[in-house]
């Protein structure tokens, strides 16, 4: 791989950083063999994610497919996907029938999901949660499945103990949280009774620049709004590695599930973050409340004992985000929330 750059000027630079496969992916996703469906590709990080199995997969010599399914709302995202060599298919996952209608796979992604607008819409959010992810289990019984989920899916755990880890007892706070953890218990219990290997990714949280707790505060310092201080540390890992973590990850599926927290190795204080992108930005932070004693955090060290570590640092999205945000960037306009203390999303 080539050396980290010192800032990204634009989105098409951007994105050939969060798509650039690793060695090890390539030798993984080689000797796993087969394609790749991507279901829900259609999110903020499933077009990186299938454009890096597509380039893996391309490195290591392999025609296999990736096919990314979604109801692809933005048609210029659906072209993009083509034009990198992603095979698109538009489709309405809880549509009944729908499933049946695609393709078999050695090896299925599980995206699809929702968490924002889930206050007032509790039941959408369960049927995309829990129900879809029946459907999906029963449909890709005989496929590697690696499934998306979340930290929420822990209680918040004391800024000393160094994030929950896997052995940590469950405790989702809010309806978003506990449909999460509904849908690792419908994969678990279809993996128990068809032997299908999973691998359940605990994530939190992604960092691109055009969304992401990074640009959610660095966007705040920018313009001078106060930073609230009492969701006080978090995890941060950048994109790019989360997507080969969870492609690696079909090569660790097991039945029952294996479990893998992942996120980054620090656990990162909101006050010292902004107080760097005050730095950077050439800003003065102002902050609101006090840190909370405990916070939603995750530790991954069983994921980066299998994986390695990220290779982008901290101080390096840092930067990006720094520079990104005075030069104007495109956001996404979908902030995080991490703030949230009670699960309401």
């Amino acid at each position: 791989m080539a050396s980290l750059p010192e800032v990204i000027a634009n989105e098409e630079q951007l994105d050939d950083l969060l798509t650039e496969p690793t060695d090890d992916l390539v030798q993984s996703l080689g000797e796993i063999g087969g394609g790749v469906v991507v279901l829900g590709v259609g999110g903020k990080m499933g077009p990186t994610l299938a454009r890096q199995a597509r380039r893996a997969l391309d490195q290591g010599g392999s025609n296999a497919p990736v096919i990314g399914v979604s109801r692809f709302t933005d048609a210029a995202a659906e072209r993009q996907l083509q034009v990198a060599g992603v095979e698109t298919i538009s489709c309405d996952l809880l549509e009944d029938g729908a499933l049946d209608r695609l393709p078999d796979a050695p090896n299925v992604i599980f995206m699809a999901g929702r968490k924002f607008g889930s206050t007032g819409a509790e039941h959408l959010t369960w049927a995309m949660n829990t129900y879809l992810p029946a459907q999906v289990a029963q449909r890709y019984r005989h496929s590697r499945i690696v499934v998306f989920s979340t930290g929420n899916v822990y209680p918040l755990v004391p800024v000393t103990s160094g994030g929950a880890t896997e052995e940590t007892p469950v405790g989702p706070i809010g309806e978003y949280a506990q449909s999460c953890l509904g849908r690792e218990r419908i994969f678990a219990y279809f993996s128990d009774l068809y032997g299908t290997k999973v691998s359940i990714i605990r994530l939190n949280y992604a960092i691109d620049l055009r969304y992401g707790i990074l640009l959610d505060i660095a966007s705040r310092v920018w313009r001078g709004e106060s930073i609230d201080l009492t969701m006080g540390n978090v995890n941060v890992i950048w994109q790019g590695d989360a997507n080969r973590a969870i492609l690696r990850a079909l090569s660790v599926a097991t039945s029952p599930p294996q479990v893998l927290n992942l996120t980054g190795p620090e656990t990162v204080s909101v006050r010292y973050l902004a107080t760097r992108f005050g730095q950077l930005l050439e800003r003065t932070p102002t902050f609101v409340g006090e840190e909370a004693p405990t916070a939603l955090l995750s530790n991954a060290s069983r994921a980066h004992g299998l994986f390695g570590y990220p290779r982008v640092p901290l101080e390096s999205m840092l930067r990006w985000v720094a520079h990104w945000v005075m030069d104007g960037g495109r956001a996404l306009g979908k902030p995080t929330h991490f703030e949230a203390r009670d699960g309401k999303f």
